[in-house]
């Protein structure tokens, strides 16, 4: 699968992230992204400080993430299950596209909770999300400590060398 076959990634909206105020950045996933090109995040109930009109909100029970929706914008929301929620109200206007079956390698511990089967850790949805899109991946996954164990469950998201 080609990174890039269509607009340069820096043409393409920037991928927004919604991190809600109780998500520890300790174990924040996708916390060694901040600064990046091309991603843009904010604090939960903060507005986003650019349009997201047209954007598309990860989710569980949309439609499939495709090529079809390679120029658009991406928005996810980064907390517990529980966490991400709270927020989902504040952003229904955007439609909702889901993940492939995608086997996540982050280990879950919560003795209260039930996660979804679907559930992925914030990193592994955004990096799955961006090779379905055909967008840029490189260094994505530098800090994920679960990454090659992520990537040897889901051997079609591994970039051909």
């Amino acid at each position: 699968m080609p990174i890039n076959s269509g607009p340069s990634d820096s043409l393409l909206p920037p991928t927004v992230i919604v991190v809600h105020p109780r998500e520890r950045r300790s174990k924040c996933s996708v916390e060694p992204l901040r600064g990046r090109d091309g991603i843009v995040f904010c604090t939960f109930p903060h507005p986003v400080p650019i349009d997201i009109a047209g954007y598309v909100r990860l989710g569980i029970g949309g439609p499939v993430l495709s090529e079809a929706d390679r120029d658009r914008g991406l928005l996810l929301l980064d907390g517990t299950w529980r966490l991400a929620a709270r927020m989902e109200p504040f952003y229904q206007h955007l439609e909702v596209r889901s993940l492939p079956l995608v086997q996540t390698a982050y280990p879950r511990k919560s003795e209260v909770y039930a996660d979804p089967s679907e559930g992925l850790a914030t990193i592994e949805a955004l990096y799955t999300a961006l090779r379905l899109l055909k967008r840029d991946t490189a260094g994505l996954l530098n800090h994920y400590h679960w990454r090659e164990q992520f990537l040897d469950f889901n051997p079609w998201l591994k970039i051909a060398t």
